[in-house]
């Protein structure tokens, strides 16, 4: 199995927003950005493994900038590290006014998918090679943020979390 680079998964996704996407106050409805932050995750994960992934974790997503109905959305996704059978994946999400020529970034995200063999079984992804000095800073971070989620997730316990080990247990 090849390795890839982050480069590699990297994809960009635009949608403009209708007024079926917005709420009473005319922004972007939270649900509607996740469902295509799913979506552009997922297609950054696929490109990475070449086969269909599901979604396994959402981190903290949290919304700094609401996006306006009749601006336009743009997300950003790549991957920051691979793992086993897993992946994580960094989104950034930009709004843009184009009439004022003013864009803002609305929120970043990561998601964690799974890569699934034909039987629907976890399968084994590539390794995932950082190059430039951000891409090694988000793959150092993954392994800490994976550690996290799976102590929330109750899958590890807390004095198995060698990153993380002092946030937990007393020495």
């Amino acid at each position: 199995m090849k390795e890839k680079h982050p480069k590699d998964t990297f994809i960009v996704m635009s949608e403009l927003v209708l007024p079926n996407d917005t709420n009473t106050l005319g922004n972007l409805m939270g649900g509607r950005l996740m469902h295509w932050m799913d979506i552009a995750a997922a297609i950054a994960a696929q490109k990475h493994c070449n086969c269909p992934v599901v979604t396994a974790s959402v981190d903290n997503v949290s919304f700094a900038n609401p996006i306006k109905l009749g601006n336009l959305l743009t997300i950003e996704a790549k991957l920051t590290r691979s793992f086993n059978t897993s992946m994580e994946v960094f989104l950034r999400v930009w709004g843009e006014d184009l009439s004022a020529q003013y864009k803002y970034l609305s929120n970043e995200a990561y998601l964690t998918f799974v890569a699934l063999d034909p039987n629907g079984r976890p399968r084994k992804v590539p390794e995932l090679i950082p190059e430039t000095e951000e891409e090694k800073k988000f793959y150092d971070g993954a392994l800490r943020r994976r550690q996290l989620r799976l102590v929330l997730g109750g899958k590890m316990k807390t004095e198995d979390a060698g990153e993380l080990r002092a946030l937990f247990v007393k020495e």
